[in-house]
């Protein structure tokens, strides 16, 4: 690239220019390209492009369609080179359809045509529709980018799940849904068998996008450089056989939903002739358990066999909306659980479960997140000196990360906590509401009991504490808390 003419900025060669626009982000990338043509030219080099992290929609409006422009130009100019592409496309935000405190409501009271199908409304035909367009852009553009190294793709779906899955029988009811289904599966297989150096690749509730038979066209050179594979789906059955599974012999990191998780897999992967496991990521949502239930899943032995070769391996788990029955099936002794998400809206985890979990992995778990976004906030003390969240904190000697909100924390026993666990608790994040103060002790405090209670947290954790004042700050979305969360977790972040 020459050296322009002209006086300050201008002046400078195009290989300075697009140094100094590398500390750009890639929102403020595409702020400057507007400046001039000099500076456009310069901001769409490929060597700034070799990351995109984008999310598209999720605003207050409802519909995301209105960002279709962005994505097209983006994947238009740089899908067939960037190396790595974290994209999340949320549909919509909100509900499609009355409130209700019923979350599967929606499905329930959906009217149905002369053949027994749901009629889905207008807002959630064109939300999928969108989403489709979305998808097919994004494959277009990469599908025969050889280059491309870490794919990852979220879809904030679990709305339009609410209202009807994107199956055959709803298909019908968007323009052209069934062929534009088809198309988004060929073109993912395309972009698989094209690939030639992919390390990591995450599929998160992409609706329609992954089948079974889809990795059977990964190719061979991306089948042995590939050290991440993340296949979630609610609805569907397994989305990797077993036969595919075994040419992934370097996987550092997995991540499926824990009904897949089947005890074939589990012996595949404590073969010794492969890399061993690093890092497992299970999904259990209760509401799936109807499509896809336990049976056949990992053993105890399976789970020692499993350690046994990979020796350093950890697993994070996120349930949702289980009862205390189905984790205790699914909580074996030798599984060496680092992270727990306990997330739901009627079920409700017990004590025992509690005591369970602080006596098995009082050795493992460093992060336990315990959220219930229900009307009510359930005591789990037997009584106010006996809380099973004190024994958690007392017996996990490397908790660092505490999550709390929808059960009651006596005061007393925060304190308590953030004595036992001191700094090395990084993370002890207590939503306002769930704090309650026993009235017995405040007789013998003086003082306001809520100034008294920061003091005394921060004192024992060795910095500035404060209850959370906003609970929506701690109850994201799951599905997408999750996505992120595995991100980090195969990473080792």
């Amino acid at each position: 690239m020459a050296l322009c003419g002209g006086v300050g900025a201008m002046a400078l060669p195009s290989e300075l220019i697009v140094h100094i626009f590398s500390f750009l982000s890639d929102r403020d990338k595409l702020r400057a390209s507007a400046v001039c043509s000099r500076w456009r030219e310069c901001l769409f080099y490929p060597a700034l492009w070799t990351e995109l992290k984008l999310r598209i929609g999720g605003g207050c409006g409802g519909s995301n369609s209105d960002e279709s422009p962005k994505l097209e130009f983006l994947m238009r100019k740089f899908g067939s080179f960037v190396r790595e592409l974290q994209l999340e496309i949320a549909p919509v935000e909100g509900n499609l359809s009355s409130l209700s405190n019923d979350p599967t409501s929606a499905r329930m009271e959906q009217p149905q045509d002369a053949d027994g199908n749901p009629q889905l409304s207008e807002r959630w035909k064109n939300a999928t529709s969108t989403y489709l367009d979305q998808v097919l852009c994004v494959l277009t553009s990469i599908r025969n980018n050889r280059h491309l190294q870490n794919l990852s793709l979220y879809g904030d779906t679990f709305i339009l799940q609410q209202e009807g899955l994107l199956d055959s029988s709803n298909l019908h009811q968007i323009h052209l849904g069934d062929k534009k289904i088809n198309e988004i599966q060929r073109l993912f297989m395309e972009f698989l068998s094209n690939s030639r150096q992919l390390r990591w690749l995450s599929c998160s509730f992409m609706l329609g996008l992954v089948t079974p038979c889809s990795l059977a066209c990964l190719s061979n050179p991306s089948a042995e450089t590939l050290h991440h594979l993340s296949l979630l789906d609610h609805q569907l059955g397994p989305l990797v056989s077993l036969s595919e599974l075994d040419r992934f012999s370097t996987l550092h990191s997995l991540a499926l939903d824990f009904s897949d998780f089947k005890s074939e897999i589990c012996v595949l992967l404590a073969s010794p002739r492969r890399t061993p496991l690093h890092r497992l990521s299970l999904l259990l949502n209760g509401a799936a358990l109807e499509f896809k239930g336990l049976e056949g899943t990992a053993t105890e032995d399976d789970w020692k066999s499993l350690v046994r070769v990979s020796a350093n391996l950890r697993v994070y788990i996120m349930a949702l909306e289980v009862d205390s029955s189905e984790l205790l099936r699914v909580l074996k002794p030798s599984l060496p659980l680092e992270r727990l998400h306990l997330d739901s809206y009627s079920t409700l985890v017990t004590d025992g479960t509690l005591e369970l979990i602080s006596q098995q992995y009082n050795k493992t778990l460093t992060h336990f997140l315990l959220l219930r976004d229900g009307p009510d906030f359930p005591d789990l003390s037997v009584n106010r000196n006996e809380d099973p969240l004190v024994l958690l904190a007392w017996r996990c000697t490397q908790l660092a990360v505490l999550v709390i909100h929808g059960y009651i924390v006596w005061s007393h026993n925060l304190v308590a906590i953030s004595r036992l666990r001191g700094s090395s608790l990084r993370t002890l994040t207590v939503s306002e509401e769930s704090i309650d103060f026993d009235p017995d002790q405040s007789l013998y405090i003086e003082g306001d009991p809520v100034h008294n209670l920061v003091k005394e947290v921060s004192l024992g954790l060795g910095r500035v504490w404060h209850p959370c004042l906003d609970s929506s700050v701690v109850l994201s979305e799951p599905s997408q808390h999750f996505h992120r969360e595995l991100h980090a977790f195969s990473t080792g972040s």
